[in-house]
């Protein structure tokens, strides 16, 4: 009997001692929780998408573990991708590199805006757990960026706020922006607080001198086991001479079609295309939806992200960029495709080379 005590004694010990580990982050507390109690699409401590956005899908969760469990062999590449040599010193014009997946920086003349910057092997809490990154992309380390103005994170996903990164990233960067309650997560990872700017739906920040506006997206959030206490949101750039729609996770809603009528045109979206599936439709877009919201937006050109780097869903790793290339050019909806790590200037020749036609499927 003592024994059996002592061992669930341990136990509880060990995972109580695991799930304070600082990469799962802390929930919002004191004035933070008490904002996010106060916003409009607030229910107590939880929130709310715009639209109706339930979790489990028809069949619940036992259908997407065996979906999961059955997999998909091409859903990584099997050889080594590709990548160009990023230019990361820029100090005039305006300029994008997509690393793959999520993150990218943007260059405007001398200011730099990293956004959900990811460069561990995995997209998880620990880098045993979850499939790695695909050969070829780990081209860029966190070490290699130079000071950092803006930080950007939209949400609190493991693929886009990722501890490791921001942990070698943070004494390099100026200012740190996310949604509203996610900055509890960087204030436990040490980050002070007059750093932090938190932003609800519709509020607005100048940082560096660049005006960053939150607009809502339909997704979710969480780190651990509870849902939606950190606010998951879309963000408007602007500077005098471009401005930018950056999308984070969505899914398709009436969302963009009100952004583009009060604030489009855009001179480029950068929206996802890739980790959807029909036992997930209302928090990932399908590509074609991709296309549809950035017409909706009236981005003059669209940049597919979400895809490219890490396997998160059962598709092909290239369906997501195969398929929406293929609307946005039956919509007459200008894209540019570049390499991971292919820095391209707005306004100039943006790249479109179908170079993912090149790389084989198959398993790793």
């Amino acid at each position: 009997m003592y024994i059996t005590l002592f061992i669930l004694c341990a136990l509880s010990i060990l995972v109580y001692a695991i799930l304070t580990l600082p990469v799962f982050g802390r929930l919002p507390q004191g004035a933070r929780l008490e904002r996010i109690r106060r916003l409009p699409n607030a229910e107590g401590d939880e929130l709310q998408n715009q639209s109706l956005t339930p979790m489990v899908p028809e069949g619940g969760y036992l259908a997407i573990f065996k979906a999961m469990l059955k997999g998909n062999p091409d859903s990584r590449p099997a050889t080594v991708l590709p990548h160009a040599s990023p230019h990361l010193d820029s100090v005039s014009g305006a300029k994008v590199t997509w690393f793959g997946h999520s993150s990218y920086l943007l260059q405007l003349d001398t200011l730099k805006v990293l956004v959900d910057p990811v460069f561990s092997r995995t997209p998880s809490p620990f880098s045993f757990i979850g499939k790695k990154q695909y050969a070829g992309t780990d081209f860029i380390k966190a070490e290699d960026f130079p000071a950092i103005d803006v930080l950007l994170i939209t949400h609190d996903h493991y693929d886009h706020m990722d501890y490791q990164s921001i942990l070698k990233l943070k004494d390099s960067v100026k200012h740190f922006l996310t949604s509203a309650g996610a900055g509890s997560h960087l204030s436990r990872w040490g980050i002070p607080a007059e750093k932090i700017t938190e932003l609800a739906w519709e509020e607005q920040a100048v940082l560096s001198g660049l005006k960053f506006t939150a607009k809502p997206a339909r997704h979710f959030t969480g780190r651990l086991f509870k849902r939606n206490r950190t606010l998951w949101s879309s963000f408007i750039l602007e500077t005098p001479e471009h401005k930018l729609y950056l999308g984070g996770d969505s899914g398709y809603d009436s969302h963009f079609k009100l952004i583009g009528e009060e604030h489009g045109p855009f001179d480029l979206a950068i929206l996802e295309c890739g980790q959807y599936n029909e036992l997930w439709p209302l928090i990932h877009m399908f590509p074609e939806q991709t296309v549809m919201a950035a017409k909706d937006l009236k981005a003059k050109v669209l940049l597919p992200v979400h895809w490219g780097k890490f396997t998160l869903a059962l598709h092909d790793w290239n369906d997501s960029i195969i398929r929406v290339s293929k609307s946005a050019e039956e919509s007459a909806q200008q894209i540019t495709t570049p390499l991971m790590g292919e820095t391209f200037v707005l306004g100039g020749a943006y790249p479109d080379k179908k170079w993912w036609l090149n790389a084989e499927n198959g398993k790793q």
